[in-house]
């Protein structure tokens, strides 16, 4: 193939590496739309749903799906969220860009990379280390430096770096870890699932006068595994 030919196929390659990148960009935005009409209005949590790829975080065979409204699969038995979830999960917290965050639930980082546009610093933890590990190289290349991950058990939170100012839980254990009722702060919030089967999403505020707890939405989550779970439960 001569240098003119060379040079016509790349023109095309880029061409179309472009096409895709615009095409990926108007879904984002059709997601986020689509985000808003059901009740998600933060327009810092908007603004980062409509900024992180997430077709990014979804493994190759279910990418063309990644701005579609609904949860994904990315291996281990665990999946990407539900889009409007992580915007209403977000917009929960009530974040105002000075926060430390914990994450519990890695999972493909997504969730992460979207509080991470919101908030100063998040620490994420995720049980299953090969999850943690491609998630916190895919978090590096797109160029998050303000994100914490490590592979451990999340039932017991983070306490090298407590208190939080929120903490957000992506898998659904049976009933509130103390751990990270503990670790939360006076004034903070944290929003996890809790339940088997069906659970209902709960709103956790600490307050001076005590811990009080709000069901917000019926939801369905993987469920919370590890060490910490198994021993409350004997």
């Amino acid at each position: 193939m001569n240098r003119f030919c060379l040079t016509v196929l790349a023109a095309v390659l880029m061409l179309a590496l472009a096409c895709h990148a615009a095409d990926w960009e108007t879904q984002r935005t059709r997601l986020v739309e689509a985000v808003k009409a059901q009740g998600v209005t933060d327009a810092k949590v908007l603004a980062a749903l409509g900024k992180v790829p997430r077709h990014r975080f979804v493994p190759e065979a279910w990418r063309y799906l990644a701005y579609r409204d609904h949860p994904l699969p990315i291996g281990h038995n665990q999946t990407i969220s539900q889009p409007f979830i992580v915007g209403f999960m977000t917009q929960a917290l009530k974040l105002d860009g000075d926060e430390k965050v914990l994450e519990i639930g890695t999972g493909s980082g997504y969730q992460a990379a979207v509080l991470a546009e919101v908030a100063k610093q998040v620490y994420s933890i995720e049980i299953i280390c090969e999850l943690a590990t491609s998630a916190e190289k895919l978090l590096r290349k797109l160029g998050y430096t303000n994100i914490s991950v490590k592979c451990g058990d999340g039932y017991r939170g983070w306490p090298e770096y407590a208190p939080f100012d929120a903490i957000i839980v992506t898998a659904a254990p049976d009933h509130v870890p103390q751990p990270l009722v503990d670790q939360l702060a006076v004034g903070g919030r944290m929003i996890i699932p809790v339940g088997t089967g069906f659970q209902e999403l709960l709103l956790i505020e600490k307050t001076p006068d005590g811990v009080k707890k709000k069901s917000v939405l019926p939801v369905a989550f993987v469920p919370m595994t590890g060490d910490g779970v198994k021993k409350k439960k004997r």
